[in-house]
């Protein structure tokens, strides 16, 4: 049986992703909870290529949460989507720090499906679905969509820019020599500047606004 990582020391290793915002300790306790079982159920799968529940917690809940501090308000409602969500991320972590969204997470994969479900249910939380086909087939929209870390990412992120209501925002955690490509790629949507995530070399933050 694994031990559940303290939360005191995930707050210390969120510090340099959220800065002055304290994470509640409900939300602490469903991170603990999340990386308990995204260990146990990477044993025997190939969740995330990260392994130790600490890197897990600063590459995946930190990075996550940073964008997260930058897109929502912690009262915030709406729809969002988080394509090829894979072990969840950012798409979970969205949905902890601002619980009033309805969340999407799209993972055509089965057995990510499957985790994604799984890991909903022991958090109890509300407002989730895992759409479990590939985003293509995706009728809905939403106001905010994320990407992050997907293979084929100029056809994903066409996909994901499809996705995007009027006046809404699409939000892709990537690398930043990947910018100028996302750019040309849609260049319908009006681009932020790109902001760097902390404790990483090269990977940021990237927003675009669609239509008027």
């Amino acid at each position: 049986m694994l031990k559940a990582m303290h939360t005191e020391r995930i707050a210390e290793l969120l510090r340099p992703y959220v800065g002055p915002e304290t994470v509640g300790e409900e939300t602490l306790n469903y991170i603990s909870i999340y990386i308990d079982i995204l260990t146990k159920w990477n044993a025997r799968m190939n969740l995330t290529a990260v392994r130790a529940p600490e890197d897990m917690v600063r590459r995946h809940f930190g990075e996550s949460l940073f964008a997260a501090s930058r897109l929502l308000e912690r009262d915030a409602t709406g729809t969002a989507i988080d394509v090829g969500s894979g072990a969840g991320f950012p798409g979970m972590p969205l949905k902890l720090w601002a619980p009033g969204i309805r969340m999407t997470l799209i993972e055509s994969h089965s057995k990510k499906a499957t985790f994604l479900r799984e890991a909903v249910r022991a958090l109890r939380v509300t407002g989730v679905e895992v759409f479990d086909k590939r985003a293509e087939e995706f009728t809905g929209k939403a106001s905010l969509v994320t990407l992050r870390a997907v293979e084929k990412f100029e056809a994903a992120l066409l996909v994901a820019g499809g996705l995007v209501e009027p006046r809404g925002r699409l939000a892709i955690l990537i690398g930043s020599g990947q910018v100028e490509q996302a750019q040309r790629l849609l260049p319908g949507f009006q681009w932020e500047e790109a902001i760097p995530i902390p404790e990483s070399q090269a990977r940021v933050v990237l927003v675009g606004h669609f239509g008027e």
